[in-house]
Formats: structure tokens, C-alpha cells, sequence
């Protein structure tokens, strides 16, 4: 692996295209098998044809950190994903009419509103100029699988493939109530879902934060292992998604809100290490008036 710093001049000998992460000082890239051939003269590395991994430049209001590609054998072109890793793009479903009003869903099975349709396709229109997705997969509740439906009619009619594993907590007697009703209507069930405990079951069905991270994690390394070397989408929920972040980052806590369509980037490598890539961003709803209405997709996200 080869470092450049920010500064240094780098002239390609035929064509390089160098795209660097504004927030990685200093930028790093994937440098497979091409050492041998470079040769270095007074201020410039000249380098022969060379083509980089994708490099993400994640927007400045996202939570995010790049991570170097691991090295491995495999083919370095930007369309492809290397072959000792999969790339899963994580997106949360739009929006919701209970979203927008407090309610708390869990596994109730709750349409996307005209708000989430929207955001929906503006997360597809982006997804659409992603290289070689191979297959998206979706919660089966939905406000999931339509957005999954609106994503893959943008990106080529790919196949989408619903897995219940996939699906949000389930709150027990909290579903169907909103926050500001459930600490009078269910405290008990409300003093549960705001305990820091993990082991905790929320009365009346609902799962524990443990159970949830079992179940959304060990889904998702399935996928990884399906499709290695491939780009995946994944549409899930706000719970299910911070506990995929928790399995990458286990000692540092996610600060962003999952918000409505916002994308998330994760490796997931041979040796069942797990890496975030992008977290959280919301770039494509910059143009809309949506991006705050959204309840969810932090602790209370349901």
C-alpha cells in the first residue's frame, strides 16, 4: 500500500484517473501487484497504466470514514468489487405516514406515503449511476420492499429478493402508539425500549436489542457470503441498520440518525471482517424539503 501525501504531484505516464476522499489526509489507495513498475523521477511518480479501486468521497455532513481497500487478488477496476470482499449499500425504506406523525411501526406493515415515494426515487436515480449492483434485498414489510421496487426499476429491473430477517424490531405493545402516548399507555414497554440494557424484551412480543443484532447481522453475512466479489443493495429499517453499523464499528457509536433513504456503505470480507465506508448520507435528498420529517432511525427508531 502506497500513501500519497495531499500535496505531492503525481503524473500519470499515459492515463491516470486519481480520485481522492477530501476528508482522508493522507488519501490511500489500493496498490495491487504494480509496485515493481513504478519509477520515480525528482518530484513526479510516474506510474503505468493504472486503474484505481473507488475511491468515495463521502459528503461533509455525513458520519463517515474511508477505509483503505484490502489487498488482495483480484481486478482493480472502479466497477468491480475485489474479490476477498462484498460491498452491501445499506438504505433505510422512505418515509412513512406514521413516520411523519411519531407512530411506531416495528413489524406493523405500513405503506410509504407520497413523501417516501419521492425520496425513494431520488435514492433510486442515485443508486442508478452505481456500477454492476448485482441484486437488492429487502425487508418483507412494505414501506421496505416498495422502496427496493422503485430502486431496482431504476437500475435495470433488477431482481429483488425479500428476507424477513431483515425486518425492523419488534416493539411488542409499543407498535401502533406514538412516543408521546407510550410512556402514560405503556410504561413498562416504554421504560424498556429507552434502557440502555441490550438483553432487555419489550412486553408484548417484542424483541431485545441483542436478539435483533443477532438476527439482522447474521442475515446480512449471508448475503456477503452469497455474492462475494458483488455489489449488493440492501433496503431495510432504522433499527436493523444501526445494528449493522454496531457489528462494524463495535466500539464506536453511530452519532448520525439513519434518516429516510439514507445510503450506507459496508465491506464484508473473507475473513468475516466488517468495514463502514459511508454512513448516513443523505446527498440525494438535498434538493427536497423531506429530509427532517422522518421520525426514526435513532434510539427510537421503530
Amino acid at each position: 500500500m502506497i500513501s500519497f501525501a495531499c500535496g505531492e504531484s503525481v503524473k500519470p505516464d499515459i492515463h491516470l484517473l486519481l480520485r481522492h476522499s477530501l476528508t482522508s489526509n493522507p488519501p490511500h489507495f489500493c496498490w495491487p501487484k504494480l509496485l515493481a513498475s513504478a519509477a520515480i523521477s525528482k518530484r513526479y511518480l510516474i506510474i503505468p497504466t493504472l486503474i484505481f479501486n473507488s475511491i468515495r468521497t463521502p459528503m461533509a455532513d455525513s458520519t463517515s470514514r474511508v477505509v483503505s481497500q484490502p489487498e488482495c487478488d483480484g481486478d482493480a477496476k472502479s466497477e468491480n468489487v475485489t474479490p476477498c470482499f462484498t460491498e452491501i449499500i445499506v438504505i433505510r425504506h422512505g418515509e412513512t405516514e406514521w413516520n411523519a406523525d411519531g407512530r411506531i411501526q416495528g413489524h406493523l406493515d405500513i405503506e410509504l406515503n407520497d413523501v417516501g415515494r419521492q425520496q425513494a426515487m431520488a435514492v433510486a436515480a442515485r443508486l442508478s449511476k452505481e456500477p454492476r449492483i448485482s441484486v437488492i434485498y429487502s425487508s418483507d414489510l412494505k414501506r421496505a420492499h416498495e422502496t427496493a421496487e422503485i430502486i431496482a426499476r431504476s437500475c435495470g429491473d433488477l431482481e429483488v429478493i425479500k428476507d424477513p430477517e431483515l425486518r425492523e424490531r419488534h416493539l411488542g405493545d409499543l407498535q401502533g402508539t406514538s412516543l408521546r402516548e407510550a410512556a402514560k399507555s405503556q410504561p413498562m414497554a416504554y421504560k424498556t425500549f429507552l434502557s440502555d440494557r441490550s438483553d432487555q424484551e419489550i412486553p408484548g412480543g417484542g424483541e431485545s436489542l441483542d436478539h435483533l443484532y443477532e438476527r439482522c447481522t447474521s442475515c446480512l453475512q449471508r448475503i456477503a457470503m452469497k455474492h462475494r466479489g458483488k455489489r449488493v443493495v440492501v433496503v431495510s429499517h432504522g433499527g436493523a441498520i444501526r445494528a449493522f453499523h454496531r457489528r462494524a464499528s463495535p466500539h464506536r457509536r453511530s452519532k448520525s440518525k439513519i434518516w429516510n433513504t439514507s445510503v450506507g456503505i459496508l465491506h464484508l470480507s473473507d475473513k468475516d471482517k466488517w468495514s463502514v465506508e459511508l454512513w448516513a448520507d443523505v446527498s440525494h435528498l438535498k434538493k427536497t424539503e423531506f429530509l427532517d420529517s422522518g421520525f426514526g432511525g435513532d434510539k427510537t427508531s421503530g
